[in-house]
């Protein structure tokens, strides 16, 4: 696991760059606060502030960043304003915390910006908490939360802004859920009721600490669709959080809140938090676990059975996640999992399309998008599939035909990725055979995709071509070859099952 994640492919190194500049925003934010006077309580929710503006902000532009970076104080300051005013009424308390909860995840349906202020909106409820927040703290709360949305913006948007050489990547949205609810909708009645109950059992084993438990299960809803991915993603959590506690014990209470080392581990966790969020959910865990244990260390309430209540804390608000992904409005793994793989297998064809288009001389095609879009839809058949393909899952033949669809489906970018490459030279040059490829590659996706009654697709397109020694050509006969061979894994349930869905 720590192969993966530390050798992981980082193409142009964007995952190193954006750990970097989050260390750095987030440590000129905390320093800036520091330096005008902000008290520890005031810097820790301004450094939490620009963690989030530069972690959650994914839009796909640089402007659209830069609006919804400016929209999040917008969302956050009115509701660190009504935790702290509710501070002392817990049942009103409980009820905001639950409608927060269930609107921010209802938010995702107006895609990466409604996500990002839905979840900025929470964690300011859940950092009031954490900090036990009074109206009286509010005048400086709030001017440590804008600075150090201004610093983390200065340093995202003017000092490093990377993006800027990127091409810009279309964000996949979420498939449609079955019947009158949406994905989002479904979501949002499931974290409501299971942030209930997280809410109700950590009430019962702290009434001090009982938020761990609602932020444990708002944050396994998070990036996640289907119940498997929920439950995957709940075990992760705890698995991370339970490693974290192991560190906590060797570094967090024999440090005791020391100024310098307290910062610097911080600092560590920070980068592992932004470089491991993609490619692995318990390293990433592992990493806010501990930084939590620095936080409390700092702040002179840390011990070990505060520890030990954070991992229990964990477990009943996945619990909690996971009961409500199964017996609430349930979203099944297979049907996510195939609409994502036909998204991805629509968009090979288009990257085809473009591509063939350029090299028949159309100076407007550009495939590069489309690639991007691609490999983002890869990014998300994969994180669909992984209950299937999890160590733990008992269904070995589906999970052997999971792991079968992954490795056509790289197969299918590889392919796509060498014939952008060749279409973006300019000396190359266009060859009839590459229509009746491109038409070929065209009607496999269309049988692959198409809806059908039963589990048997139709004939498959040839797999068995000579090797063309054009380099194009050759490319789109690997791709005609791997949708081939999609044909047999695609055709077996649990896929076909829910291919009309």
């Amino acid at each position: 696991m720590l192969k993966r994640v530390f050798m992981a492919p980082d193409p142009g190194r964007v995952r190193l760059r954006f750990a970097g500049r989050g260390v750095l925003g987030i440590s000129l934010a905390v320093a800036l606060c520091g330096l005008v006077g902000h008290s520890l309580v005031a810097a820790i929710t301004g450094g939490l502030a620009a963690l989030l503006a530069l972690f959650t902000v994914t839009d796909p532009t640089v402007r659209g960043q830069a609006v919804t970076t400016a929209l999040l104080p917008v969302v956050g300051l009115p509701v660190l304003a009504v935790a702290a005013v509710l501070h002392d009424q817990p049942v009103a308390r409980d009820l905001v915390f639950l409608a927060v909860m269930g609107a921010g995840v209802y938010a995702r349906r107006w895609g990466p910006r409604g996500h990002a202020l839905g979840v900025f909106a929470f964690m300011m409820l859940f950092a009031a908490q954490f900090l036990h927040t009074v109206p009286g703290q509010l005048p400086e709360l709030y001017a440590a939360v804008l600075l150090s949305l201004g610093t983390s913006a200065t340093v995202r948007f003017g000092l490093w802004c990377y993006e800027r050489r990127l091409p810009v990547v279309p964000v996949p949205a979420p498939p449609k859920g079955r019947g009158p609810l949406r994905i989002t909708t479904r979501q949002a009645v499931q974290a409501t009721l299971g942030g209930a109950f997280a809410l109700g059992l950590g009430q019962l084993l702290s009434d001090q600490r009982w938020y761990w438990a609602v932020g444990a299960t708002w944050w396994v809803f998070v990036n996640t669709t289907s119940r498997g991915e929920t439950l995957v993603r709940g075990f992760r959590r705890v698995l991370g959080t339970v490693i974290g506690i192991v560190a906590g014990f060797a570094v967090a209470i024999p440090l005791d809140g020391a100024g310098a080392p307290t910062a610097a581990v911080v600092a560590v966790s920070v980068f592992g938090i932004f470089y491991t969020a993609a490619v692995s959910y318990s390293w990433m865990m592992f990493f806010v676990t501990v930084m939590a244990g620095m936080l409390y260390g700092a702040l002179g309430v840390l011990d070990a059975a505060l520890l030990w209540l954070r991992v229990a804390e964990t477990a009943v608000g996945s619990l909690g996640a996971v009961l409500a992904v199964l017996l609430v409005l349930p979203v099944t793994t297979h049907s996510i999992t195939d609409a994502w793989i036909q998204k991805a297998l629509r968009c090979v064809h288009a990257c085809t399309a473009e591509a063939a288009d350029r090299l028949a001389g159309s100076a407007l095609a550009d495939p590069g998008p489309r690639v991007a879009e691609l490999e983002v839809l890869l990014g998300r058949v994969r994180l669909s599939i992984a209950p299937l393909v999890h160590p733990l899952s008992p269904l070995r033949a589906r999970k052997a035909r999971a792991r079968q669809v992954l490795a056509l489906l790289d197969d299918c970018v590889t392919e796509v990725r060498g014939l952008a490459s060749i279409a973006a030279d300019p000396d190359a040059s266009h060859d009839a055979r590459l229509s009746a490829a491109c038409a070929r590659v065209e009607a496999a996706v269309e049988i692959l995709t198409a809806p059908r009654p039963g589990t048997v697709p139709a004939v498959p397109v040839q797999a068995h071509r000579p090797t063309a020694t054009e380099p194009a050509l050759a490319h789109l006969h690997g791709l005609e070859r791997a949708l081939a061979q999609l044909v047999s894994p695609l055709s077996h349930a649990p896929y076909a099952a829910s291919t009309h869905a």
